[in-house]
C-alpha cells in the first residue's frame, strides 16, 4: 500500500485501513501475523505509529530502516545503493569458486561461466533497483572488472581491452539497453 501522508489525518486514515484490513482477514479466515507486519516511512517527517489487532492483542508496526523483498533491498531512502554492495559480495564467492575449480580458464569458458553465474548476481531485477549513483556503478563494475581477470592469459591486460577481448560491454552501458528492452515489451505488451 503506497501512502502520501502530509497530514496527521491522514495518518488516522491509514491506521482505519489497517483496523478495515484486519476486520476483513477475520471474517474470511486469513489470518495476518502483526509480528510479521512493518511500516517504512518513506519521503514523510510525521512521527506517526500505527497498529494492529490480533486476537485481542495489540502489536504496534516497527518502521525497519531496510527490508528486502524478493531479493531486492529497499531502504527507506530509496537509494540503491545497500543493493549495490549485497549483489557485488554474491558474486564475490561464486568467483572465488569458479577460480579454484576451473584451472586456465580461456576466454570461451570464461563467458559462459560470467553469463551463467556472476552476472545474473550483479544484474538481479536491474529495472527495479537501477543505480544511477557514480558510486554504485563503480561497485558493481569493480566486480565485473575482477571476473574478467579469471582468464589467465587477460589477467595483465587493461580492464576496456579485456572487455574488447570478450565481446563484453560494461554494467553501465548495459542498464539503460536493459531499460530500453523493458520499455520495448511493455509498449508492444510482449512477455519473451
Amino acid at each position: 500500500m503506497k501512502s502520501k501522508l502530509p497530514s496527521e489525518s491522514d495518518s488516522e486514515s491509514l491506521q482505519e485501513d489497517l483496523n478495515k484490513l484486519i476486520t476483513w482477514s477475520q471474517t474470511w479466515l486469513l489470518k495476518f501475523h502483526p509480528e510479521k507486519c512493518k511500516v517504512m516511512h518513506i519521503g514523510h517527517q510525521i512521527n506517526t505509529t500505527y497498529n494492529m489487532t490480533d486476537t485481542g492483542k495489540t502489536v504496534q508496526l516497527n518502521p525497519p530502516r531496510e527490508e528486502k523483498d524478493l531479493g531486492v533491498y529497499i531502504v527507506d531512502s530509496l537509494k540503491p545503493s545497500l543493493q549495490c554492495v549485497k549483489a557485488s559480495s554474491k558474486a564475490m564467492p561464486v568467483m572465488r569458486l569458479i577460480k579454484r575449480n576451473f584451472k586456465g580458464v580461456d576466454t570461451e569458458k570464461f563467458k559462459l561461466l560470467y553469463k551463467a553465474y556472476i552476472r545474473p548476481h550483479l544484474e538481479y531485477c536491474i529495472q527495479v533497483w537501477s543505480p544511477y549513483l557514480k558510486k554504485d556503478i563503480e561497485c558493481l563494475e569493480q566486480a565485473q572488472r575482477r571476473a574478467t581477470k579469471l582468464v589467465g592469459t587477460l589477467r595483465k591486460k587493461p580492464y576496456e581491452e579485456r572487455l574488447r577481448v570478450l565481446k563484453l560491454t560494461t554494467l553501465e552501458k548495459r542498464c539503460p539497453r536493459k531499460d530500453l528492452i523493458e520499455t520495448y515489451k511493455i509498449i508492444t505488451k510482449k512477455k519473451y
